[in-house]
């Protein structure tokens, strides 16, 4: 119950990540990046020991194929899984497991993958898929919550007798080459996760200078009280 947005910026190098689903705090198990390697979301029966164990694989040169082939043989629980990569090479490959809920499924581009499971319908990953194919203008940032809009928009969750579910938790993270994200944003419990996210992202991005500048060059950095009164952020 769960649609995902992982990309490649080929332009900065940056590895991002978009999660919505209808559990809660997905950030704290489904993503994992590891800067100059690649970007993973475990999720459906989610096991998130097998985002470090994929990436850790990648760092010491096993290919995509086979560093999914060593998590699958230790994991008799493997076909319930659903679990997408992208390298920082661009490429992808996503598993979804033949024991994960309907519908579920992905699609894959030049560098980003959409996939989900307990979906509406496929029209939830194609409607994400388009946002990454026709939005290049956008940020990466930008792109991942425009995604996740989208499959929100298409249907999103549908569960048991045909029910919508609403998206409960959601996030996006963003790595560039440190080993701390540049941006990582979650909700981790709210009514309308999607809508929430968008509105915590539109606040942040209007800081984000600010923090870097703070982080960079901390004795000409105003008082952060101060640079929000002014820019109308209290």
């Amino acid at each position: 119950m769960t649609y995902t947005v992982i990309a490649l910026d080929s332009q900065t190098g940056q590895l991002g990540i978009g999660i919505a689903t209808y559990s809660l705090a997905v950030g704290a198990s489904c993503p994992h990046v590891s800067p100059g390697i690649g970007a993973v979301s475990t999720q459906a029966a989610t096991y998130p020991a097998h985002g470090p164990a994929l990436l850790q694989m990648l760092e010491v040169g096993h290919q995509l194929e086979g560093a999914f082939s060593g998590i699958a043989t230790s994991d008799e629980h493997f076909e319930y899984r659903q679990i997408g990569v992208v390298t920082a090479d661009g490429s992808t490959h996503v598993h979804t497991g033949s024991s994960t809920r309907d519908w579920a499924g992905s699609l894959t581009g030049e560098g980003w993958l959409t996939m989900g499971n307990v979906l509406a319908d496929e029209h939830v990953v194609a409607a994400m898929a388009e946002v990454m194919t026709s939005a290049s203008s956008l940020t990466l940032a930008g792109r991942l919550i425009a995604a996740l809009e989208a499959g929100r928009d298409a249907g999103g969750q549908r569960g048991l007798n045909g029910r919508h579910l609403p998206e409960r938790s959601s996030v996006i993270t963003v790595y560039g080459s440190d080993q701390f994200p540049e941006i990582d944003l979650r909700v981790d419990d709210h009514p309308d996760a999607v809508t929430e996210l968008r509105r915590v992202f539109d606040r942040f991005m209007k800081a984000e200078g600010y923090y870097r500048d703070r982080a960079e060059r901390p004795s000409s950095t105003q008082p952060q009280d101060q640079w929000m009164a002014e820019h109308g952020l209290e």
